[in-house]
Formats: C-alpha cells, structure tokens, sequence
C-alpha cells in the first residue's frame, strides 16, 4: 500500500468534491487543487489542504487522482508542471475515449509519471451508493500498491494492464446507459400523455429487473456466435417498433429513438435479404455484415 496516507485531487467538479469528500471521511489527508479557484474554498472548510498551484499540488504527494472533463483538460492542466511529474503517480479518472486514454499514459509516461486509468460507474454524483463502482486498468502492481489508498472512492474492479481497457468497459456501458435514459423518459412520457398513472407504471416496470439482465447474459450468448435472430426475429422487431412509434405519435410523444431502433431492424431484414442468410443487428453495429 502507498507509505503516505494522503493523496491529491486536481479537478474539483461533482465527481472531484465527491472524491474529496470520500476520502476525507476515510481518514485520508487530501490537497486540491482547480482550475476556478473558488471551487476549493468548500473542500477546504472541510479539511482539505489548498495547493497554489499545479506543481504545488503534485508535490504534495507521491498519487495524484485528476478528475476533469476530458483527456485534453488533462494536458491544459498538468502540461503547466510537467517537470513535477516524475516518480509521481497519476490516477486520471476523466472520461474520454480508449484511444485518448491510452495517448494520455504516453503523455505521463513519458514525463516520468506512472500512470493509471479509471471510470466511475455511479448513480450520479454518489460515489457512495452501494451500487457505485470503479474500473481500473493500468499495470497490475501500481494498481496493487495503491488499491487501498484509493478504496474509499468505490467498489474496484481492476480490467487489466491495457489503459484503455477501463474506458472500453465505462463508455460501453455509458452506451447501454444513454439509450436506456431515454427510452425511459419515452415510455414515461407515453403513459403521462395517454393520462395513466405514472407511479403504477413506475411500480410495475421497475418489478422485475431480472428480465433485463437475463436479456443481456442471452444476447452476450448470441454475440459470441455473431448475434441474435433471423429474418423473421428482425421483420417481428420491425413490426413491434411500429406499434411503439404510432403509440407515441397518438398521444404527441417524440418517437425518434424507437424510429432509430426500427431503421436498424430494416437494415438487417435489407442485409439478410441480399445475403441470403441472417444478418443481425450486432453485426451492422460491429461492422461485419458483409
């Protein structure tokens, strides 16, 4: 584990005053530092150091976690005290994608950082909440020696030594996630404007979240083998999306998510037509429908 209870938090944003706040209730000595001064002003009532500026706040502590809103922000920031960076460790919990992420590591490596990688899988802004977690990749014995400094920020789920890795498991599921948002607020609205009870609805989709995981464990099942269903799943997929799009347009609810999903159900029945053979839906998302 690190020698130094302590750690610093560049980028105080909701996830970063989170992050702050976490590790201060764990007993974990924090310096911070961002970009609008004043934003610190708060972490600091609460216990946290104020680092004047960038090279200050690395040279507070041997782990620095950054948690800013993209790759880029990362270089606008450290890129000021890049001759403070050696022997530090760079935790960069920023989103991006996996290949910034990985010319991200380049960059720190580079400039004599050690470097790891994570995505925060949370309700919100709640760290804390029980279903909250954490990927983490980057090499396996950094990860390992500052595991339980950096605990008190979730769950941990450490993917591997590939940098990117952490971010191809967070924006896959942040694809699952915006989709699942608003088909959500679709389907809220059509039981709103139709005049139902929008409670008893809640009450009876949210009843059996179970379905939901047994679809993904069977459509995972089906990617493997190149992905679910045939002409007639894909003609009948068409067909239900229809009856949700006129369900919508009835009551004046703006169906464009459920006319994408229809467009990509058409596309397979066009590609398994000219094929002569199934083309599923996970193949023209994948690329490999020829």
């Amino acid at each position: 584990m690190s020698a130094k209870n302590s750690v610093t938090v560049i980028g105080l944003g909701p996830m970063g005053r989170s992050m702050v706040k976490a590790f201060l209730d764990a007993g974990v000595e924090v310096t911070v530092w961002n970009r609008t001064a004043a934003k610190a002003d708060a972490m600091v009532e609460l216990g946290a150091k104020r680092a004047a500026t960038v090279a200050e706040a690395l040279d507070a502590n041997e782990v620095t976690v950054v948690s800013l809103t993209h790759y880029q922000a990362m270089y606008d920031v450290l890129g000021q005290a890049t001759d403070h960076l050696k022997g530090k460790v760079i935790a960069n919990l920023s989103s991006d994608s996996p290949e910034n992420t990985r010319k991200g590591a380049e960059w720190a490596l580079g400039h004599g950082a050690r470097y790891l990688v994570g995505g925060f899988m949370s309700q919100g802004d709640d760290i804390a909440h029980p279903d909250s977690y954490l990927y983490f990749s980057g090499p396996q014995d950094l990860f390992d020696a500052h595991k339980d400094l950096l605990r008190p920020l979730s769950r941990q789920e450490y993917l591997g030594e590939d940098y990117g890795l952490a971010q191809v498991f967070y924006q896959a599921e942040l694809a699952l996630f915006h989709a699942f948002l608003i088909g959500w607020e679709q389907a809220l609205a059509i039981v709103d404007r139709s005049g139902a009870d929008i409670d008893r609805f809640v009450a009876n989709a949210s009843s059996h979240p179970n379905s939901y995981r047994d679809f993904m464990r069977e459509f995972a099942e089906a990617a493997k083998a190149g992905g679910w269903g045939d002409l007639h799943s894909f003609k009948m997929m068409h067909a239900g999306a229809q009856h949700v799009i006129e369900a919508s347009v009835d009551v004046g609810v703006d169906a464009s998510l459920t006319e994408t999903a229809q467009d990509f159900y058409q596309r397979a029945i066009d590609a398994s037509e000219r094929a002569g053979r199934p083309v599923p839906v996970y193949q023209l998302l994948r690329g490999t429908d020829a």
